[in-house]
């Protein structure tokens, strides 16, 4: 068994981009809205804002109290769409429920879209096109890539289906030659559908919800999951300690994706770059 040290890897990947930023005569500028007064919100803008400072990327954050109107939010995204001076721009999710995410995401310009959330991004994903795309499942698909075994030809078996994760993870997946399972909670004999898989992503917010009996042995293991227990501590959707004598590289959390999305969406910051 070896494990894939997310946090290591990330700070590789930051260590370059650093080296990159140093070279540009204007630093990169990413632009972050949030709304209201979430707890997890602010804790993951905070770390973005830390992890650009680290790497010499401007950041400015937009705190708007939780009574703006979707129409003031989205004049907000209109302003910074505008502004020569914003490489990229991210709205902190989730938005309070007043609000359409999907409405106000849409606003971003798709060549300021850091999340790889607008529809065009989705698009040119969907027909194996270069474009911006989501940081958690680019995360997971450099893991993978780091255990320096070849994907094509494996197969790949997600197990969630959201659009942030499971969906682009897997159209991701199918442009490395994986063959591809897509699987959720309401799939038939889900146990056996995994132990299938070669390289098994689990993306489905519920903690310990892959067992050891729904592993197959030597697979690659990714887990997505950030979980809080009883006890405050965090856990993936995967029970780590009984998987992992059976995989052959599995990541831990907290440790592994966690820290690739936010190296992914400094990456993505790099790409948008005088683009806007």
């Amino acid at each position: 068994m070896n494990l894939i040290d997310g946090k290591a890897i990330a700070q590789s990947i930051r260590n370059e981009i650093k080296e990159q930023v140093a070279l540009m005569k204007r630093q990169p500028r990413l632009d972050v809205i949030i709304v209201g007064e979430d707890h997890a919100s602010k804790t993951y803008v905070a770390n973005k804002e830390r992890a650009c400072k680290e790497v010499g990327i401007t950041s400015v954050i937009h705190r708007l109290d939780e009574y703006k109107t979707e129409k003031q939010v989205i004049r907000y995204i209109s302003d910074l769409n505008k502004n020569k001076e914003v490489d990229g721009i991210l709205v902190q999710l989730p938005l309070p429920k007043h609000f359409s995410e999907r409405k106000v995401l849409s606003q971003i310009k798709e060549t300021k879209d850091v999340d790889g959330f607008h529809a065009r991004n989705a698009g040119s994903l969907f027909l194996g096109e270069e474009t911006l795309s989501p940081c958690t499942p680019t995360g997971c698909i450099e893991l993978i890539k780091r255990t320096g075994i070849s994907l094509a030809g494996k197969h790949a078996v997600v197990v969630g289906r959201s659009n942030i994760v499971g969906k682009p993870l897997a159209l991701m997946l199918l442009q490395e030659n994986c063959t591809v399972t897509i699987a959720h909670s309401k799939t038939t004999n889900l146990k056996e559908v995994c132990k299938t898989a070669d390289i098994l992503c689990v993306a489905v917010g519920r903690k310990h919800f892959v067992t050891a009996d729904m592993v197959k042995p030597g697979a690659i293991v990714i887990d997505v999951g950030i979980n809080r227990g009883e006890d405050g501590k965090l856990y993936g959707d995967v029970d780590f300690e009984n998987v992992l004598p059976i995989a052959s590289h599995i990541t831990p959390v907290p440790g592994g994706v966690g820290p690739m999305t936010i190296a992914m969406l400094l990456k993505n910051v790099l790409r948008t770059r005088g683009k806007g």
